[in-house]
């Protein structure tokens, strides 16, 4: 490509007839730079919760107490953590987010539901908000910086 095909290619007219060039390309890069940045906080916070069960942070108990091994609360810190770790590095996104996002729902109405139906009293708050949170991330996907991208574009 040329110089000039290159200039075209990044310099588009708007309608007073004024170009418009890098404006343009931050325009379409932003959202998609908005989810790369909002999966990899959302998986880091997220695996802190998850290495809760393994001890760390403070553990279960704030006194760094971790789950006994191999049992099913363990087994679902493995299952957060992992989770957690492909959505932040944007690899199965989509199904990463449809079991985190079913998790949490299970937690809201298993655990918090039955202490009453406000979620900021019955401490529900952040499983619906991770719920609907990974729900999201499971029906738009990983986005265009994401190894899933990069992944399905060789795949091609």
């Amino acid at each position: 490509m040329s110089t000039i095909d290159t200039t075209r290619a990044l310099t588009r007219r708007t309608t007073d007839g004024i170009t418009d060039s890098g404006a343009a390309g931050i325009r379409e890069a932003a959202p998609q730079l908005v989810l790369l940045a909002f999966r990899i906080v959302v998986g880091f916070l997220y695996a802190l919760h998850a290495v809760m069960g393994f001890g760390l942070f403070g553990g279960v108990d704030g006194a760094g107490t971790g789950l006994p091994p191999f049992t099913l609360y363990w087994w679902v810190s493995v299952v957060e953590l992992v989770g957690a770790v492909l959505v932040a590095i944007g690899l199965y996104v989509r199904p990463a987010g449809f079991v985190l996002s079913g998790m949490m729902a299970f937690a809201y109405f298993a655990m918090h539901l039955p202490q009453g139906w406000n979620p900021i009293y019955n401490m529900g708050e952040p499983a619906a908000l991770y719920s609907w949170i990974f729900l999201l991330l499971c029906a738009i996907g990983g986005g265009r910086y994401s190894l899933d991208h990069l992944r399905t574009r060789r795949a091609r």
